[in-house]
């Protein structure tokens, strides 16, 4: 009967992240000692127990028990270690710049110590008391890597520069790890993006995001396809596993139904990449935008004679087509308080300054005002015709001019009405603002656009369905402040493109919804 309640009683604890020990037996026992749990000790977190035992992995709080065994901690010395393993541009750049202002922010003193070339630690230390608190423990390899860190328990948070992938988030289900797509079990650290390099002296100035996709998938292999020397193209990639071959590969080259082409020159880092490109007459790399160094960035262009080129604020507001979210993924379990405290800290201003000076587009919202957005009128202008008239984008300027744009837009996953990763950030992201009290005694306006294919009257009924999703989203994340603010929903459907529509990602790009603040 005792056992059977302490079962109860331990499964009402949410399940948590703790650190891996040796396995030893231990019995924990209540403090009036009416319920006793014996079994292996698994790990420890500074707060919590979780225990192996015959009714299955029990989490018990600490401060409601005594441990008896040779695998008991001690309770006083315990330092909690956290474990990042994956992307090597987020773990050489990103996080250490993130933990060194979090140790500052949070008052603790802080060293760095070097391992080998794929491992290193941060310790936190205790102001006065000399007593190290926290372990940061880095493994730098590749997106690949950190997911599977994370599946085999090795890791507590994987960082990753795309998407977990369907094979992925089932495996991490089957084994308890819960949806890692779910709120909560990813976040948006910073925002990079994929930028086509080339040497500084290579004539080619642009390319279309289709002629890129043909690129490297061997269609196109000459520099005089594109307007160039007639010299075979050498192609760039980041190794095999790395988040940001993989983006490159999801975002372009399958929504072409192409495949990469055989022969592609492999690069460790992205600024080895860069520096190889540099010194390549006839070579073309996909680039991290924080890491381009002194390559020459190729705007991309369409047939519709949009041009779009990675600047901080396209790529923060994603109309940058190439924009490559940095995630951190967290299983359905608690990591210890020190690991807590970082990742509310990561979405802090605080952090946001962090993470600008590192190199990276921070999340931190900003306005935009209509006189700052010039190209994307023009584009509005030139691409009307009989399904968008010059009332409706007389209607549009009207409505949207006495307004400006947040640096926050939302897309949808293919053939889903879900958001997308990014997009799920934002909607948290927003809620935190309007539960900060950020947009008191303003109206937000969720504003939803489409592409043009398919009849204007239906697109525009789409884009008003998406609006009207985003803006529910968002008041059922901020509950407890979303009466404070006076929300609002128009559609414009096909009127403003950020791309042309000949091309699916140029359609995904159109496909959009904006918040704008008046």
């Amino acid at each position: 009967m005792a056992l059977r309640r302490a079962a109860a009683l331990a499964a009402l604890f949410l399940c948590c992240t703790v650190l891996p020990a040796a396995a030893q037996d231990v019995t924990l026992t209540s403090q009036d000692g009416s319920i006793e749990i014996s079994g292996t000790l698994l790990g420890f977190d500074g707060e919590f127990y979780r225990v192996d035992t015959r009714f299955g992995t029990l989490t018990v709080d600490s401060s409601g028990v005594t441990c008896d065994g040779p695998g008991c901690p001690n309770l006083q010395d315990f330092v909690a270690e956290i474990v990042f393993s994956g992307s090597s541009t987020m773990a050489e750049v990103l996080l250490p710049a993130l933990v060194e202002g979090f140790a500052m922010r949070s008052g603790h003193q802080f060293t760095r110590h070097p391992r080998d070339e794929a491992h290193f630690d941060y310790e936190l230390v205790a102001p006065g008391t000399g007593k190290i608190v926290a372990r940061f423990l880095f493994r730098v390899t590749n997106t690949d890597e950190g997911f599977a860190d994370l599946l085999a328990d090795e890791a507590d948070l994987a960082m990753a520069l795309r998407e977990i992938r369907p094979a992925e988030r089932a495996r991490a289900r089957e084994i308890g790890l819960g949806d890692l797509t779910q709120p909560g079990r990813s976040r948006v650290l910073a925002l990079d993006a994929m930028v086509p390099v080339v040497a500084p002296d290579n004539p080619v100035r642009e390319i279309s995001a289709t002629q890129l996709a043909r690129v490297y998938a061997g269609e196109i292999s000459n520099w005089s396809d594109l307007g160039g020397p007639d010299a075979p193209i050498a192609l760039h990639l980041p190794v095999e596993g790395s988040g940001l071959a993989q983006a490159a590969e999801d975002t372009l080259l399958r929504p072409a139904r192409l495949t990469l082409a055989p022969g592609v020159i492999r690069h460790a880092r992205s600024s080895q990449l860069v520096d190889a490109v540099v010194k390549d007459p006839i070579g073309i790399g996909l680039a991290s935008f924080a890491e381009t160094g002194t390559a020459r960035v190729l705007p991309l262009t369409g047939g519709c004679g949009f041009a779009l080129s990675a600047t901080r604020r396209a790529i923060k507001t994603e109309d940058y087509p190439l924009t490559s979210p940095m995630f951190l993924y967290q299983p359905a379990r608690r990591l210890p308080k020190m690991g807590r405290a970082f990742l509310s800290y990561v979405t802090s201003p605080a952090a946001q300054f962090v993470i600008r000076r590192a190199g990276f587009v921070d999340q931190a919202p900003e306005q935009i005002g209509l006189g700052l957005q010039g190209d994307r009128f023009a584009n509005a202008i030139a691409a009307a015709g009989k399904e968008v008239t010059l009332a409706e984008l007389q209607r549009m300027t009207a409505v949207l001019k006495p307004m400006e744009r947040l640096t926050y837009t939302f897309r949808f996953e293919p053939g889903s009405a879900r958001p997308d990763a990014q997009s799920r950030t934002n909607i948290s992201l927003l809620a935190e603002a309007i539960e900060a009290g950020t947009f008191d005694a303003h109206t937000l306006v969720f504003v939803g656009f489409s592409d043009g294919d398919g009849p204007a009257g239906s697109n525009m009924r789409i884009a008003r369905a998406r609006a009207e999703a985003v803006r529910n989203a968002v008041a059922k994340a901020a509950e407890t402040a979303a009466k404070r603010i006076d929300t609002h929903v128009e559609a414009f459907g096909e009127a403003l493109p950020m791309a042309c529509d000949d091309s699916d990602w140029g359609r995904k790009i159109n496909r959009r919804v904006e918040v704008w603040l008046r």
